[in-house]
């Protein structure tokens, strides 16, 4: 049983030719509204890889919640943990260009209402052996309870570190398992990470401190870990990608429903690369994620 504690907005999605800079503005080349938010994104994917999937948070008293809560109803996620709450549904703003690189603003909304007597709650109903899944668009607060909590009853956490905060650092140090992109591993470590070689000794000297499962995400180049103190990677699949909305949550989500199903961690990292992947190819992110059966078959196809 995977159950996520985490963000459900609703994403207002733009797309243009190129990111504007600064003061400037471009012309956008068409507007859509889709379901999203880091926690309800994974949840989705984890549900969609084949594994039973509870997801806890908060939607607002507006329009936007029945549409924010849609694919995961459709994916028949357990939302009895879902609250609604007297404020906006959290939103995010995405700007996409015509590579499918994106800048995103999220607005939390009712997310900032996930409380921490939520997290204790879940946690009460979760059984050693189950995956905690969260991310960094709740409060600090509400997530730490989570991490305690999980660790007196052997509960697996994974704790994907975006987007990166204040508390980012210090939360990671409670979780199980930690993933990263890039950019958020270099938040963690406080250092520049400019090549493979410097990206392996900085994985290297962080695992050394914490002895965690450390995972990092690395685009097109596919995925590099640490675990048991063994250095694992995997490749993605070769895309031309169109959006890259999405892909990280794909990630995670499939990597803690192949964990779920008993897979190895190799094997794991495997899957979540390529269903990452596989979710570049379409628009959005909750609407671009593969199901199982796409995956196999795409994996099939590429032996």
């Amino acid at each position: 049983m995977i159950c996520v504690l985490g963000s459900i907005n609703m994403d207002l999605v733009a797309r243009t030719e190129r990111i504007p800079g600064p003061g400037e503005t471009v012309a956008g080349q068409s507007f859509a509204t889709t379901s999203g938010g880091k926690g309800a994104n994974q949840a989705l994917a984890a549900r969609l890889a084949g594994s039973a999937v509870k997801m806890v948070g908060a939607v607002g008293d507006d329009v936007f919640a029945a549409a924010a809560l849609a694919e995961l109803n459709a994916a028949s996620v357990d939302l009895s943990g879902v609250q609604t709450q007297p404020a906006a549904t959290g939103t995010a703003i995405i700007l996409v260009d015509a590579s499918g690189q994106n800048m995103i603003t999220v607005v939390p909304g009712a997310n900032a209402l996930v409380t921490p007597d939520m997290a204790r709650s879940l946690v009460a109903s979760m059984k050693s052996g189950d995956i905690l899944l969260l991310q960094m668009e709740i409060s600090a607060d509400s997530a730490e309870t989570a991490l305690m909590a999980s660790r007196e009853k052997g509960i697996v956490t994974m704790l994907n570190i975006a987007p990166f905060t204040a508390e980012t650092a210090r939360l990671a140090m409670l979780a199980d398992i930690v993933v990263a992109n890039e950019s958020e591993f270099g938040l963690l470590t406080g250092q520049t990470i400019e090549d493979r070689a410097a990206s392996m000794s900085a994985l290297k000297a962080l695992y050394g401190h914490s002895g965690q499962t450390i995972v990092v995400t690395l685009g097109a180049a596919g995925v590099v870990a640490i675990r048991r103190n063994e250095i694992l990677s995997a490749e993605g699949l070769t895309i031309e990608p169109v959006d890259t909305v999405g892909a990280g949550d794909t990630f995670c989500g499939y990597l803690a429903a192949s964990l779920d199903q008993g897979k190895s961690f190799p094997q794991a990292l495997r899957r979540a690369a390529a269903a990452g992947s596989l979710a570049c190819l379409k628009h959005g992110a909750q609407t671009s994620m593969p199901a199982a059966s796409s995956l196999d078959a795409a994996l099939l196809d590429r032996k």
